[in-house]
């Protein structure tokens, strides 16, 4: 039994015709049906019932044409991994981060990573969420570990990671330190501090105000290090999320958690990539970050 014959099969009851399916894989009529019948004898069992130019599936060949197209499926899957992975390109990984983001756990995946794919190359970028957004639709990096802003989209991979917490740090000067949380009315007479490129400054604002609702007056700084301080220096609060186990706060900051309606406000953080792109090592880098952090409850 060859998988061409299989693939000859499931056409033909795909097309529920055997012109149309010769037509579709390039052969002649008296082709196909040769080799359908060659798979039938091979089997020991019929598969189709003839009726002039009508057909119908034994039970047996309806067993064998449901179990059929998931192996081919994956016969696919696997050609298409092998010639990936056979490719000079592929032995590299480029990785695009949130240039705000500041949990351990990307470095830990990053180092077991390595130590696991020694020969495959990594790359990493950072930037904002639209700077993110178009490295990936450019096809300059693989995946981006980066916030939900936008609805789920088919043409990617939308692996959800976790629901983060969204959290404040502050000068210990400042008033709102002493709090358990602060809400968004609490923070409107504090700038707030954004992690921004100077062409992407426009952009955040936007996004922390309109979307957010973030209010006041916005800082702006160019990396983490430098929005951090800034908010020693009780310039403003700088925002930051929990994805995974962000740093200790220092003895001069506090951190605390964002309060809205009541509760702590959540976002939604996810690895991207696009699906024509997918292939072994952005899935397993995927799933050792995964693992890495608290899953998504």
């Amino acid at each position: 039994m060859l998988l061409r014959q299989m693939k000859y099969f499931v056409s033909v009851v795909d097309c529920n015709s055997f012109t149309e399916a010769a037509e579709q894989n390039y052969i002649s009529q008296s082709a196909i049906s040769q080799q359908i019948q060659a798979l039938e004898k091979d089997l020991g069992v019929p598969l189709i019932i003839r009726r002039n130019r009508r057909f119908s599936l034994t039970p047996a060949g309806e067993y064998f044409y449901n179990h059929c197209k998931g192996i081919l499926v994956e016969v696919e899957d696997l050609r298409r991994e092998t010639v990936q992975l056979g490719k000079d390109s592929e032995l590299q990984l480029r990785i695009g981060y949130l240039r705000c983001y500041s949990g351990q756990e990307l470095h830990e995946a990053l180092a077991e990573f390595s130590q696991t794919y020694p020969e495959v190359s990594i790359h990493i970028i950072n930037g904002t969420h639209e700077e993110l957004y178009d490295h990936l639709r450019f096809g300059t990096v693989d995946l981006v570990l980066t916030d939900q802003r936008r609805a789920f989209s088919d043409e990617y991979v939308n692996y959800q990671l976790l629901k983060c917490g969204c959290y404040v740090e502050l000068s210990t000067h400042n008033r709102l330190s002493s709090q358990e949380y602060v809400t968004l009315k609490d923070l409107r007479s504090t700038p707030c501090i954004l992690i921004s490129s100077r062409e992407q400054q426009n952009v955040e604002e936007d996004y922390y105000k309109n979307t957010l609702g973030f209010g006041g007056n916005f800082l702006f700084a160019e990396n983490l290090e430098e929005g951090r301080l800034m908010a020693v220096g009780n310039r403003g609060f700088l925002p930051v999320e929990s994805v995974g186990t962000l740093p200790p706060e220092g003895p001069a900051i506090h951190r605390l958690p964002i309060y809205r309606n009541g509760k702590q406000i959540l976002r939604n953080y996810c690895v991207f990539w696009r699906k024509e792109q997918t292939n072994y090592y952005i899935e397993e880098f995927t799933n050792i970050l995964h693992r890495l952090l608290k899953p998504i409850e």
